[in-house]
């Protein structure tokens, strides 16, 4: 038996409850993929991650990323809370207030802004590809956006580090309306090897500005309370189609009030076309783990 330092955190959020949960390991540097696996399957959680010491000078630590059924080379809250945890538990220290992340999606730069229970971090979302854009009416996804009216933007197939499907529709309403159908969802993920289906709509009037709902049935999720990658491909393909619009510098995200949470995200967006994909985070538990390798 092993016993190891093991932190819950609330990710998306200051307030425990309100954002996505997430599950940190710290010690475990001689488990395999396998125990690994195992203990996320366990906490089923949406994902659970593994800080451990770099493999490259230029990094400040390197982190695993299981879901309960499998390893994934990136996500944004897993990302933001495996930095807050290496932070808190002294695992490593900002350098210049920013960090040096090490993942399946290569070397990813994490800056931190504030202090305290004020700190918001960001995470640089890897750089999104535009797959293909679609339309409402094409056979894949008519079933699943007929009955919305579309927004400003087509609806895209998107990748960087992870693959949504990504549509615009007119209106908050529509977006905090909408049912979804799982089936259907998981099929169209499963077809273009993507996680599932995410909706976005501008706000006008409200303490944000995107209202946000992310269903990744093709990972078995029915709903994603707060989704750092999928917001993180939602502003790549807002800078690439609307490099000068209201939102090409960035802007804030509401999600997950229809499952019960109420997740604050930043969105942060370079000249260059970067995104930065950010918010609080706090600690629920803290504590020691025995677990068998």
């Amino acid at each position: 038996m092993s016993t190891l330092r093991y932190y819950q955190l609330d990710v998306f959020s200051s307030r425990p409850g309100q954002g996505n949960p997430l599950g940190v390991v710290i010690g475990a540097d001689d488990w395999d993929a396998a125990a690994m696996q195992a203990f996320a399957a366990w906490t089923d959680l949406v994902e659970t991650t593994f800080l451990l010491p770099p493999t490259q000078a230029s990094a400040d630590y390197r982190v695993r990323i299981f879901t309960p059924k499998k390893e994934i080379p990136f996500a944004g809250h897993p990302s933001l809370g495996s930095a807050h945890a290496a932070l808190e538990s002294g695992f490593t220290k900002l350098r210049e207030g920013a960090l040096v992340q090490e993942c399946g999606a290569g070397l990813l730069p994490v800056r931190s802004e504030g202090e305290g229970a004020a700190r918001q971090l960001f995470v640089q979302a890897p750089r999104a590809t535009l797959v293909r854009e679609g339309r409402f009416d094409e056979a894949a996804l008519q079933p699943l956006l007929s009955d919305c009216a579309p927004g400003k933007l087509p609806p895209a197939l998107v990748e960087g580090g992870r693959r949504w499907w990504i549509a615009e529709l007119d209106s908050e309403a529509a977006v905090r309306g909408y049912a979804p159908n799982h089936a259907l969802i998981a099929h169209l993920a499963q077809r273009d090897d993507a996680l599932g289906l995410c909706l976005f709509a501008r706000c006008v009037g409200a303490r944000y500005d995107v209202v946000v709902r992310a269903f990744p049935a093709g990972v078995g999720i029915a709903e994603d309370p707060a989704s750092g990658a999928a917001n993180g491909l939602i502003a790549g393909y807002i800078a690439l189609r609307e490099p000068q619009g209201a939102l090409a510098r960035g802007y804030r995200v509401s999600q997950g009030r229809e499952i019960g949470h109420d997740a604050r995200i930043s969105v942060a967006i370079d000249a260059d076309g970067s995104v930065w994909v950010g918010g609080p985070t706090c600690t629920v538990i803290r504590g020691e783990l025995d677990w068998p390798r």
